[in-house]
């Protein structure tokens, strides 16, 4: 199976992890949605990355989407996300705040480096900049009352959760800052010292 996208997108970037963690060798392409349209197109017609290109031909695409076949294939034994359901609630909602996070981040960065300034929304600018806000601030309370755990391991919340705030302090660092969000910081530092991480690095 081929992983088609960059690794500087957070959402590629789980999904690179997550297979590896779940012990699914993907070959990865590096390809742009910008810089390499017409040959993205050619792979799938969307343009849409992360896209997985299956042995049979078959496409897929949305990070999510993708990661839930992972899990199918490497099965119950394997997976990424706990049993209980009280646990899983948890994982659940900090993978959303942190799919939001990167969702925010993302919109930012494009509005700062894609679009004229002088054509720029300020009033959205800045609800964007209180979303972003918003996700990162209930993620740390979030930690604060159950934190992640740090002994080797890390699940589906932990990946997604540290793969967001190395993106959103890449693309917009002046949008956060670790002294505001410390747990955040610190289990990330913890994750990305991971081999999964380590050997997967942002573009």
């Amino acid at each position: 199976m081929k992983l088609i996208g960059m690794l500087d997108s957070p959402y590629v970037r789980r999904v690179a992890i997550s297979a590896k963690r779940l012990g699914i060798v993907l070959e990865h392409e590096s390809v742009s949605v910008f810089r390499h349209f017409e040959h993205f197109q050619q792979i799938n017609p969307v343009v849409k990355a992360p896209t997985l290109v299956l042995d049979g031909g078959e496409v897929l695409m949305d990070s999510t989407l993708i990661i839930d076949y992972l899990e199918a294939l490497a099965g119950p034994d394997r997976s990424l996300m706990p049993a209980d359901l009280e646990q899983r609630l948890r994982s659940l909602r900090l993978i959303g705040l942190a799919l939001a996070a990167s969702e925010k981040s993302v919109q930012l960065y494009y509005e700062r480096n894609l679009r004229p300034a002088q054509i720029q929304y300020e009033p959205w600018v800045e609800r964007v900049e209180g979303q972003l806000a918003a996700a990162y601030s209930a993620l740390e309370r979030a930690l604060e009352k159950h934190p992640l755990k740090t002994d080797g391991a890390i699940e589906q919340a932990g990946i997604t959760l540290a793969v967001a705030w190395s993106f959103t302090r890449y693309v917009v660092p002046d949008q956060v800052a670790d002294v505001q969000f410390p747990r955040i910081a610190a289990f990330t530092a913890y994750a990305e010292g991971l081999t999964d991480f380590l050997s997967t690095p942002m573009d």
